[in-house]
């Protein structure tokens, strides 16, 4: 029997027990690694996009193929603490949080060791570093003997894959293998912190929230506009923090205030509703939120193309683990013509949802 599972064109399939990974299958994408090839592969989070974090021209390829812009810096995936010291300085701060939160989706950006590549880091003199808590990630990297740098395996602006699924039909097989373990957990990427700063600054909201990596670090850390998605930087630190992100093709319309201020909100979204008519309306959001817009524009007589409830109001992790299967089914479905969607709170992993919501709407109204 092969030992891949598919496969198409010159790229290998292997599916996966998230578990128990066929041994056989991780040094298989391990020694594809190590030769400069491209493997797509699970975390907790997303899958990712890897190449040998050390070799110039297997992380270019992943710009190529993704086709994300040079500056956008990548996150170096490790094993260990010892694999992490290889290429970024971890002392007093950076050591506290990885002793407590790795592996998992955290990602800290620390000053780099020479041996990183510019390509890797579009040339900072800082890395961006995390060890992911996903089995097969873990021992992809151990089995590879080096770190993996991987942004999200996606063409660069659509929503991330959280399904080898998505990931097959994303690049068409344009990397060497794809290591696919069914659905991530989390659903969006990892919460990255600048650690090279006083205080320390919030680049990229996660899964894990800032409440908790302030009663650890035992300071404030710095919320930036660029880090809640309302605005972009001018030089990206980090992964997501200038460009357009996780956009469908469909065009979003994001009703952006408070989700408290209910009234609003509602009233916003019939508004865009309306100035929609004639058009093939989609709803998405919190349960209570589309349900209650869903009521009014049937009384005026407009009855939503396709509703999508992204889970209650009370619990955000819900909401992340949909919302990019979402995104991607409002596509699929070929008959919307837009969408309007509604906000969440930002507290924990809402911060992280509505990044990504703000990142790839076509429009804003309420704010």
């Amino acid at each position: 029997m092969s030992l891949a599972s598919m496969r198409k064109g010159g790229c290998e399939i292997y599916r996966l027990d998230p578990e128990k990974p066929d041994r056989r299958a991780i040094e298989r994408a391990a020694e594809v690694l190590r030769r400069g090839g491209l493997v797509a592969f699970p975390t907790e989070t997303v899958y990712g996009l890897g190449a040998d974090a050390l070799n110039p021209r297997a992380a270019a390829k992943i710009f190529e193929v993704k086709g994300r812009p040079p500056d956008n810096p990548l996150i170096v995936h490790v094993s260990s603490l010892e694999m992490a010291r290889t290429v970024a300085e971890i002392l007093g701060k950076a050591l506290r949080l990885v002793e407590k939160l790795w592996p998992g989706p955290l990602t800290l950006v620390l000053p780099r060791k020479p041996v990183v590549p510019d390509v890797v880091t579009a040339g900072l003199e800082t890395v961006a570093v995390r060890m992911p808590a996903h089995k097969v990630a873990l021992e992809l990297v151990k089995a590879a003997g080096r770190p993996v740098a991987a942004p999200s395996a996606n063409p660069s602006g659509k929503p991330s894959p959280t399904s080898g699924e998505h990931v097959i039909r994303d690049l068409d097989c344009m990397v060497d293998v794809i290591l696919d373990a069914g659905e991530t957990y989390f659903g969006v990427e990892s919460t990255i912190i600048d650690l090279t700063r006083t205080p320390p600054v919030l680049l990229r909201p996660g899964p894990i929230p800032v409440d908790v990596l302030e009663r650890l670090l035992g300071e404030k850390i710095l919320v930036p506009p660029e880090a809640r998605g309302v605005r972009a930087a001018d030089r990206p630190l980090a992964p997501g923090m200038k460009y357009r992100h996780y956009a469908p093709d469909t065009p979003l319309i994001l009703v952006d205030t408070s989700p408290g201020a209910v009234e609003r909100v509602v009233e916003a979204a019939v508004r865009e509703a309306a100035r929609a008519r004639g058009l093939r309306v989609a709803l998405v959001g919190p349960d209570e939120l589309v349900d209650v817009v869903a009521l009014l524009l049937r009384r005026r007589g407009v009855e939503p193309a396709a509703i999508f409830r992204l889970g209650p109001l009370a619990d955000t992790t819900v909401a992340a683990r949909r919302l990019f299967k979402t995104l991607r089914r409002i596509d699929e479905l070929g008959s919307i013509d837009v969408a309007i969607v509604l906000p969440f709170p930002e507290k924990g992993i809402g911060l992280a949802v509505m990044n990504r919501l703000r990142k790839a709407a076509s429009r804003r109204v309420g704010a």
